[in-house]
């Protein structure tokens, strides 16, 4: 049962991580992938510092909006953290489905 769990938690763990981190992958230069020629230039460091700090602020509203919805990211107990984290997105979703 404890492995069960652990299994979970950690596979949980790693959804969350691919949650937050996605939005970083938007901060990466895209290099020679870009079709436009001004876009196929490197972005500079103001470009390069202002889409960090986008990712940021995206990053960051998710998990005012978590927390708001019941999510406490410092808890630190382990047995119902995917629980919790579960049941705020679930709340997240269900204030967005009324608000449409």
């Amino acid at each position: 049962m404890r492995i069960k769990s652990t299994i979970i938690s950690l596979s949980l763990s790693i959804a969350v991580l691919g949650t937050f981190a996605g939005p970083l992958t938007y901060a990466q230069d895209t290099g020679s992938t870009a079709t436009n020629p001004e876009q196929s230039a490197p972005m500079t460091k103001e470009q390069k510092k202002a889409a960090r700090k986008q990712a940021r602020a995206k990053k960051n509203a998710e998990l005012k909006k978590l927390e708001d919805a019941g999510y406490n990211p410092a808890s630190r107990d382990n047995a119902t953290y995917p629980q919790n984290l579960q049941n705020a997105q679930k709340k997240i979703d269900a204030n967005a489905a009324k608000g449409q």
